[in-house]
C-alpha cells in the first residue's frame, strides 16, 4: 500500500515538474487535456486520485511516455530535475555537480528585481530564448537570444525576463549561486528535491 502511495505521489511531482517546466500553467495543460483547472489542480495537490486514463493523457500532452512518467525515481544521480521558485519567478536546472561553478538553465519570469547585489566573483550567461535586462550599477543592458554577457559581480547587479519569460545557461561561482539561485536552493553537490506544490 505505501508503494502504491509513493508511486502516486511521484507521478503527481513529475507531472507538475514537467508543466511548470514548460512554462504551462494549470489552465494550459489543463485545456490541453481537455480536463478542468480546478481537476488538474486536485491531482496535483493529491486531493483527488490519478485515474489511468488521466495519467495516459497527460503523459502524451506532457510529451513523455507513461513508462517515463511512472518509473522509479531511484535515478537522482543521473536525472536533473527542474526546481521551481514562484516566490522568485525562477525554474532552475543544475546542470553540474562540480563544488567550484554551477552551471545552471534558468527559466526567468520576473523583472528585473531592485535590489541589486554585490559578490565576490564574475558571472557568465548566454541567452537561450527572450531578452534579459541585465542592471549593472546605473545601467540597464539588452541582452537578446543567443547573445552572451559576462561581468564582474562587485559591480551592483540584478537580471530579469523583459517582455515575456526568458531563459539562460549561466555560470557562477560559490557567491554566484548563493546569490542568485537563491536561499532556499540546494548547494550543487546535490539535485534539487522535486517541488511540493
Amino acid at each position: 500500500m505505501k508503494q502504491d502511495k509513493d508511486l502516486e505521489t511521484l507521478v503527481r511531482q513529475r507531472i507538475r515538474s514537467l508543466r511548470v517546466a514548460r512554462g504551462w500553467s494549470l489552465d494550459e495543460l489543463a485545456q490541453r487535456c481537455l480536463v478542468s483547472p480546478s481537476t488538474l489542480s486536485r491531482i496535483e495537490t493529491g486531493h483527488r486520485r490519478v485515474a489511468l486514463d488521466q495519467v495516459a493523457t497527460i503523459a502524451r500532452v506532457l510529451g513523455i511516455t507513461l513508462d517515463r512518467l511512472v518509473e522509479s525515481d531511484a535515478d537522482d544521480d543521473v536525472v536533473i530535475r527542474p526546481h521551481c521558485d514562484e516566490d522568485r519567478g525562477v525554474t532552475t536546472w543544475l546542470l553540474s555537480r562540480d563544488s567550484n561553478q554551477t552551471v545552471a538553465k534558468m527559466r526567468i519570469t520576473r523583472e528585473v528585481p531592485a535590489e541589486l547585489r554585490v559578490h565576490p566573483g564574475r558571472d557568465w550567461f548566454t541567452v537561450l530564448a527572450g531578452t534579459i535586462a541585465l542592471r549593472l550599477g546605473e545601467r540597464t543592458i539588452l541582452v537578446g537570444t543567443n547573445e552572451a554577457a559576462e561581468f564582474s559581480t562587485l559591480v551592483p547587479h540584478a537580471f530579469g525576463a523583459h517582455d515575456g519569460p526568458a531563459e539562460i545557461l549561466c555560470i557562477l561561482d560559490h557567491e554566484g549561486e548563493r546569490s542568485h539561485l537563491g536561499p532556499h536552493h540546494p548547494p550543487s553537490g546535490r539535485p534539487p528535491a522535486a517541488p511540493s506544490r
